[in-house]
C-alpha cells in the first residue's frame, strides 16, 4: 500500500489546511513564549529580546508564506492589545515607537528565511540554514528596522547604523542556535517540515 506525500508538503500559497493553521498559531505562541524572559534597551530605545530566535525558526520550519503568516497574525494580536512583546508590551502604538521597523521586519525576516531554507523544495542543508538566518534573521529585519529607527529617533542613519552593530553578536549567536536546532529536526524528526523530502526520509527510516 504506498502513501500520498502531497499532504505534507507545504510549498505554496493556498494550502491552509487545519494542521497548518494550528501550526501557524503554535508558533505564534513561541514567539510570544520567548519574550517572556523580558529584554533590555540599548541605544536608541531598541529592546533586544529572545524573541528573534522564534522568528528564525518560525521561517526555517513552516517556511516562507506559513511563516511570514504566523508572524503576521502575532503583530495583529500585538496591535489588538495583547502583552505579547518582551516586557509585557502591546497595542497599537508599539508600532510607531523605535522598533517598529524591526517588528514588521520580523515578517519579512520568516519569508526571506522559508524561501532559502527551503529553496527549490530541498532537504535543509547546515551552510544554507545558516545563510537564511544571516540574510533573513539579520539583514532583512535590520533593512527595515534601521530607517524607521533614524526616522522615529530623527538620529542620522550612519549613527543609527553603528548603533546598531551592539545587536551583532547576540543576533549572530541566536542564528547558530537556530541552525542548530533547524538542523537537529531535519535528522531527528523530519516531519515537523511537512514537506515531500520529510515524508520521504520518514518512510525509508520506517522500512529500516
Amino acid at each position: 500500500m504506498t502513501t500520498s506525500h502531497t499532504s505534507l508538503e507545504q510549498p505554496g500559497r493556498g494550502r491552509l489546511d487545519a494542521t497548518s493553521l494550528a501550526r501557524v498559531a503554535i508558533f505564534a505562541a513561541i514567539v510570544a513564549v520567548l519574550g517572556l524572559p523580558g529584554s533590555f534597551s540599548v541605544a536608541g530605545g531598541v529592546p533586544i529580546t529572545f524573541q528573534t530566535l522564534g522568528v528564525m525558526l518560525t521561517g526555517a520550519i513552516l517556511g516562507p508564506w506559513l511563516g511570514a503568516l504566523s508572524m503576521t497574525v502575532f503583530m495583529a494580536l500585538v496591535a489588538l492589545g495583547l502583552p505579547l512583546l518582551a516586557g509585557g508590551r502591546g497595542g497599537i502604538g508599539v508600532f510607531f515607537g523605535p522598533s517598529a521597523g524591526y517588528l514588521f521586519g520580523w515578517i519579512l525576516a520568516a519569508f526571506v528565511i522559508g524561501l532559502i531554507v527551503h529553496a527549490g523544495n530541498r532537504k535543509p542543508v547546515t551552510w544554507r540554514t545558516f545563510l537564511a538566518m544571516i540574510v533573513g534573521g539579520i539583514l532583512a529585519i535590520y533593512a527595515i528596522g534601521i530607517p524607521v529607527q533614524s526616522a522615529v529617533t530623527r538620529l542620522p542613519i550612519g549613527d543609527t547604523v553603528l548603533t546598531s552593530l551592539v545587536f551583532i553578536p547576540g543576533d549572530l549567536i541566536k542564528a547558530v542556535i537556530a541552525a542548530i536546532i533547524v538542523m537537529t529536526l531535519v535528522k531527528a524528526y523530519p516531519r515537523a517540515f511537512r514537506r515531500t523530502w520529510a515524508s520521504q526520509n520518514a518512510s525509508v527510516a520506517e522500512r529500516v
